[in-house]
């Protein structure tokens, strides 16, 4: 790895980047637009001196006073990572967010385990577009009755105290709830990073600048295509010239940007094209995320699904954007797990990191998991968020890796794709405890490599309130 950083440079956080503490578990953490970084003390001190005006020699020279057992060499490997990892700018203005360690609460007792780092909210169902790859579920009629504000602002209390410091507010689309800037404040408010998810259409500027006032940390945009027409054909609405507006706004506000974009067989083949729109609007990152088949997406699986040969160029075409972006944009690529032999790790692990309030509240382990035949789903308007997470079958059934089956059990990589996906096993199999058929070693793989045999792909059926 070549060195990121020189004793004269003067690291800060990189923007949408905040350094915490985190009361529940008594350790400070780094929050950023996708994930959570927990810190030991000693590197949570090194974070907070780099302020971008102090030089990497000085913010070294200075934990050497305070922690005499710290090596010099592990200060800058330490900083190297976190360079790497686009958490800190080697020599940029301070962008991020760092709280005072005098900020610091008294360490708790002992949080229970698993705790949960991240909540998607997702608000409704409802959306103005009509995407033909939605993984929300094809019947809405259970999920009309939508939460209301009140019980929303104690699903955010309930779930930062058992632990969450992440939440991910989504849908539908998510700009249709009045109560949104509302909601992101409570969140900011109980300390917490907050991220929306959103088509950016109906996105107004007075509105985005209430989602800013109110402390929203991220936002994430979706487009469909580099082509408008394509993109606008995708979405079934004529949209895209609104989201690359949308998209300016945006920028405009200061705001950590990511740019989202589905792949599938209908624009697979403009992967290059793609990421050069998506960095062209001024994203930070990029995210290129094969369909998920749920809901819509598995409706329309055989229009969806790409070729092996089409998977093989769009992996070429990634690297080549990392080679021409890579040094200002993070460009992160989601595998089409069913071309890949590997199973994704559903959530980082069911029960284990992150659990899902649907918009009539149920709580649910992963995005699609209310498909799956468990004879009850924990709700948040009789239930208690940690009552959820820690007493609800739903949630233990397949926590950890002890209920695997083979050859899973004996898999060295059990704990880094624990089975794989227990959705695409039911959808399959009609057993979500079997072996994801995505995975190469499942004695059911070749559902997958069937679904995989070219076709003439049907017309894609658009996404419609029902």
């Amino acid at each position: 790895m070549m060195p990121t950083i020189s004793a004269e440079d003067r690291p800060a956080l990189r923007r949408g980047v905040r350094l915490v503490h985190d009361p529940v578990r008594g350790r400070d953490a780094l929050l950023y637009p996708e994930g959570v970084l927990l810190l030991n003390d000693t590197a949570a001190a090194v974070v907070e001196y780099c302020d971008g005006e102090r030089t990497l020699g000085t913010v070294v020279a200075m934990l050497g006073h305070r922690y005499a057992d710290v090596p010099a060499g592990d200060v800058v490997a330490l900083l190297e990572d976190l360079v790497h990892r686009r958490l800190v700018d080697p020599a940029g203005a301070v962008r991020g967010t760092v709280l005072s360690l005098s900020a610091r609460h008294s360490k708790p007792a002992q949080p229970r385990s698993p705790t949960p780092m991240g909540m998607l909210a997702e608000l409704t169902y409802r959306c103005p577009l009509h995407c033909g790859y939605c993984s929300n579920p094809v019947g809405l009629a259970a999920y009309g009755d939508e939460l209301p504000t009140d019980v929303w602002r104690r699903v955010v209390d309930e779930a930062r105290d058992l632990g969450v410091l992440q939440v991910h507010f989504s849908g539908g689309e998510p700009l249709l709830r009045r109560d949104l800037p509302e909601l992101i404040a409570h969140a900011h408010n109980r300390g917490m990073y907050t991220n929306l998810v959103t088509s950016g259409i109906p996105l107004k500027e007075s509105q985005l600048a209430m989602l800013v006032a109110a402390g929203l940390d991220h936002l994430q945009l979706s487009i469909q295509d580099s082509d408008a027409a394509v993109a606008d054909a995708i979405a079934g609405a004529s949209v895209h010239a609104r989201k690359v507006a949308a998209a300016a706004s945006v920028v405009a506000t200061g705001l950590a940007f990511t740019v989202n974009v589905v792949l599938h067989r209908g624009n697979l083949d403009r992967v290059a094209a793609i990421a050069d729109t998506a960095v062209a609007l001024g994203a930070e990152r990029v995210e290129l995320a094969h369909t998920q088949f749920y809901g819509w997406g598995l409706r329309n699986q055989a229009a969806l699904m790409p070729t092996d040969e089409q998977i093989a160029v769009a992996t070429r075409a990634v690297a080549e954007a990392r080679r021409l972006h890579g040094d200002r944009v993070e460009i992160v690529y989601v595998e089409a797990d069913y071309h890949s032999g590997r199973p994704k790790p559903c959530m980082n692990g069911w029960g284990s990191r992150q659990f899902v309030v649907a918009p009539n509240g149920d709580v649910l382990p992963c995005l699609a998991a209310a498909q799956l035949p468990f004879s009850s789903v924990p709700n948040v308007r009789v239930d208690h968020v940690a009552t959820a997470w820690y007493d609800s079958d739903l949630f233990n059934r397949f926590r950890g890796t002890n209920w695997l089956p083979e050859p899973c059990q004996s898999c060295a990589l059990r704990d880094v794709d624990f089975g794989g996906c227990r959705c695409q096993a039911f959808q399959l199999i009609g057993d979500p405890a079997a072996t994801d058929p995505a995975c190469d070693l499942s004695p059911d793989h070749r559902l997958v490599q069937d679904r995989r045999a070219p076709t003439v792909p049907p017309q894609i059926l658009l996404r419609r309130l029902r």
